[in-house]
């Protein structure tokens, strides 16, 4: 996909605007060259020369276009200095570690201004504890530079950690668009709803009966079309308390706690029934083997047939 906003491949049909500006029109024959398109691009293994030092990485777009040297000096020193890579720029990049060796290959994409910086997969090289201040950092530099930029991800954390808005694509197909907020809450199909989302969200069959959904040992009292249906909740829109947290929220029949994961501040446990288990979030002071109340968001139960959104 970003092979393609960049011209590094052409795409079989549509369109690609920056603006008003088409710069792929393939039914009007509109291919416009990469060196014209102003894209700046952030490669996943950073792509940096190894040969050259920090200063001459970043200048390679402007020497490439031939800029005068007091020029290329002047924006260098800015755009490093806005990364806070200033006082490196006389090092190789062996001689960085790898927060300072990304920011080099974003300063050499930022230096010659773009219309549009894409990166893929910017953070993959990075440890976990590196990975997080990355994100910190790139989502205040764009908002400080105002860049339009697209991420290309595996990982969604760096999705919803910096995106305004997501776009999840399966085997080249577009499955949906929209705010994080949206994407979780309202997943358009059972793709979606596993893909985004941590804890992975709950996904079992059951059956819907008009005013409510049977899934054997537990009915869930939620509107659902008739016949088979898969039903999705995620483990933050059920759980295990001693009393209910809101007035609405629906009580389930006692089950018994099957597992205890600790994958953050408050507890996950997998609660189970004669022939269902979920994963709940943990308000009480249970342990594996008790008997609990588990309690669920009436809004947070999804229903999916044939692996599309039905309710």
């Amino acid at each position: 996909f970003i092979r393609c906003v960049a011209g590094l491949e052409a795409p079989t049909r549509g369109r690609i605007l920056f603006g008003d500006r088409p710069v792929v029109d393939v039914e009007r024959g509109v291919n416009v060259p990469p060196a014209k398109r102003n894209v700046g691009m952030v490669f996943q293994n950073w792509a940096l020369y190894p040969h050259m030092k920090v200063f001459d990485n970043i200048a390679f777009p402007l020497k490439i276009r031939k800029l005068p040297r007091h020029e290329i000096e002047k924006r260098v020193k800015e755009v490093a200095e806005a990364l806070e890579i200033g006082h490196l720029l006389d090092r190789y990049p062996r001689q960085q570690s790898g927060g300072q060796q990304q920011r080099g290959a974003i300063a050499r994409a930022l230096v010659k201004a773009p219309q549009v910086l894409l990166m893929d997969e910017p953070f993959s090289n990075l440890d976990a504890r590196l990975r997080v201040s990355a994100r910190e950092f790139v989502k205040s530099l764009q908002r400080r530079l105002g860049i339009t930029t697209i991420l290309v991800t595996h990982d969604q954390h760096d999705a919803y950690a910096l995106a305004d808005r997501i776009m999840i694509i399966n085997n080249g197909a577009v499955q949906q668009i929209g705010a994080t907020d949206e994407i979780l809450n309202n997943p358009a199909n059972v793709f979606v709803a596993q893909f985004f989302g941590d804890p992975p969200i709950n996904l079992v069959e059951g059956v819907g009966k008009g005013d409510h959904v049977d899934l054997g040992d537990v009915k869930l009292p939620v509107p659902a079309p008739e016949g088979k249906l898969q039903v999705g909740v995620r483990p933050t829109d059920i759980y295990i308390a001693n009393a209910p947290l809101s007035p609405g929220d629906i009580e389930l029949p006692r089950g018994r706690i099957k597992l205890v994961e600790y994958l953050g501040f408050t507890p996950v446990a997998v609660v189970a029934w004669e022939q269902t288990e979920l994963r709940a979030l943990m308000y009480s002071k249970l342990k594996e083997g008790d008997l609990a109340r588990v309690f669920l968001r009436r809004e947070g139960v999804k229903l999916f047939r044939d692996g599309v959104r039905v309710g």
